[in-house]
């Protein structure tokens, strides 16, 4: 349920300050959707078609202002040159080196996809991010490290992999320690926190817009609770333009994250 929907239910119910009913605070409830529909088990529900609607749109912009180049660059083709020099100059290169060209198409799809994605909980009628589902940030660093690991290893070897991983000149006795902490730390503690970090930070932000946006509502039908509403929707409004920072912030950090381990995977073979 959408942090609108939510408001939505309480003034169509008449729950509010002075009614008898107390605050129905937002809850895990909110990010559960009835199937818009269904195909035997296979259930499409609205955080996938807003993930789908985000694909569309970054692919429609895109394919628009690149669909007919000019020398010098106007209006769409402005924006979406821009857009690839940021991730191009500002994230590729200075993560990944001198083969950083080769690896921004996938970065500047990244960027933008996760962004659109995340901008969803601001846009009316949407009023979710899909990312604050955790299947979407689990499949999205299932395809980084696929290509991290795939790249390691075609360069490296698995050995030589897993071996680039261990700090060089390091007593035997502290290797014991050292070997599986590091490689618990490679394959399983940094995909878990950058499919945590993407996802944690939009549930919550979500989970706050929601409680702020029904304390509104529930505040506002009542007389002396006007004066709390109004409160209220000043922080839906200070929130809203925090949140806007968070999601650009969210998809930058992911992007840089994953040239980082994309750089790593390309370094020059391991001690």
């Amino acid at each position: 349920m959408s942090t609108t929907a939510t408001a939505s239910s309480l003034l169509a119910s008449g729950c509010h300050l002075g009614s008898g009913c107390g605050f129905p605070a937002p809850s895990l409830d909110n990010f559960n959707f009835a199937p818009i529909f269904s195909i035997g088990s296979f259930h499409f529900t609205k955080p996938m078609l807003l993930a789908l609607v985000s694909s569309l749109l970054v692919c429609g912009f895109f394919y628009y202002a690149f669909r007919a180049p000019k020398l010098v660059p106007r209006g769409a083709q402005n924006v979406g040159e821009l857009g690839y020099l940021f991730v191009r100059d500002q994230v590729a290169r200075p993560m990944i080196g001198k083969e950083a060209d080769r690896y921004v198409p996938f970065l500047f799809s990244l960027f933008f996809f996760v962004w659109i994605m995340n901008l969803m909980e601001i846009i009316p009628v949407a009023s979710f991010p899909a990312t604050s589902k955790i299947a979407f940030p689990a499949s999205i660093m299932a395809m980084v490290y696929l290509t991290y690991w795939t790249l390691a290893i075609r360069r490296k070897g698995l050995w030589g992999f897993l071996r680039g991983t261990i700090p060089t000149g390091v007593p035997l006795w502290v290797l014991a320690i050292l070997v599986p902490v590091e490689w618990a730390r490679v394959l399983i503690v940094q995909p878990f926190t950058l499919m945590v970090r993407l996802f944690a930070n939009m549930f919550a932000g979500h989970m706050l817009l929601a409680t702020f946006m029904a304390a509104t509502w529930y505040l506002t039908s009542a007389s002396i609770g006007a004066l709390f509403a109004a409160g209220s929707l000043a922080m839906v409004i200070v929130l809203t333009g925090f949140e806007m920072l968070i999601q650009a912030l969210q998809a930058y950090i992911f992007i840089m994250l994953t040239s980082q381990y994309i750089g790593e995977s390309l370094a020059t073979e391991g001690h």
